[in-house]
């Protein structure tokens, strides 16, 4: 018992310091990216999901990007991928880049945030994801990232949730399981798209067995990437209750 005690008290704290100044993405992560006019349209060209767009409204779609990378290779004059995770948005619209400022996922309403904001609960579904997405979701639970000293859980039960997190470009055959735990959630609820395939169906975007959420079940926060990294994740939720400026 007392050489397991040394040990811990070795290794010392590991948790992850969030929000900390100087965080950033990994060396090989892609966050979010600046864009430059000249040279856009060779981005877009090699883009293979067509996120890129040039001509009269050119930008960069973070809700259908996979983050590999290709437009900047084709174009670096173009496009610059930074190593800033804060990607998230609150409208779907929101997600495309252009030469401006990139816009922060807001906050819900006083009312919500008075519900959730010291106690969120939620259930996450994986509708047909890869299990990408869903990994970066169980690592935030880890010691080394602790999701739940924010307040934030992942519940076993919709009925004891207060928001659902979808995963995956919600294929034909789970559409009805989604509806359902949609359904089991108690009012007010709140619905997080997570991943390049939730937001726009990622590589099966436009495939006729992936109609993706319904449109009838109103999302309130984007959280894009392929998978995203757990730092995006964690911005997002943190943003979407308030506790981050």
């Amino acid at each position: 018992m007392i050489k397991a005690l040394t040990a811990r008290l070795r290794q010392g704290f590991r948790t992850l310091d969030f929000p900390a100044a100087g965080l950033e993405l990994p060396p090989r992560g892609l966050g979010l990216p600046r864009l430059r006019s000249a040279g856009l349209e060779k981005a877009a060209a090699a883009c293979p999901y067509g996120a890129v767009a040039a001509g009269p409204d050119p930008g960069l779609d973070l809700g259908r990007c996979v983050f590999c990378g290709a437009c900047a290779r084709a174009a670096p004059e173009a496009v610059e991928f930074t190593r800033d995770y804060r990607l998230c948005a609150s409208a779907r619209d929101a997600l495309v880049v252009t030469d401006k400022d990139h816009g922060r996922a807001g906050t819900l309403g006083a009312d919500l945030r008075k519900l959730f904001g010291r106690s969120f609960r939620l259930r996450q579904v994986s509708a047909g994801g890869c299990a990408g997405c869903e990994a970066d979701c169980n690592v935030l639970q880890t010691i080394g990232w602790d999701i739940g000293r924010f307040g934030v859980q992942f519940a076993a039960s919709p009925r004891h949730a207060d928001g659902l997190l979808v995963t995956g470009p919600v294929t034909r055959n789970m559409e009805l399981a989604l509806r359902k735990t949609y359904a089991a959630l108690p009012s007010p609820k709140v619905v997080i798209a997570c991943g390049a395939c939730a937001i726009s169906g990622g590589p099966y975007a436009g495939h006729g067995e992936c109609p993706g959420i319904p449109a009838d079940i109103a999302v309130d926060l984007y959280i894009p990437g392929c998978p995203p990294h757990p730092l995006t994740i964690l911005d997002g939720l943190l943003r979407l209750l308030g506790r981050l400026d």
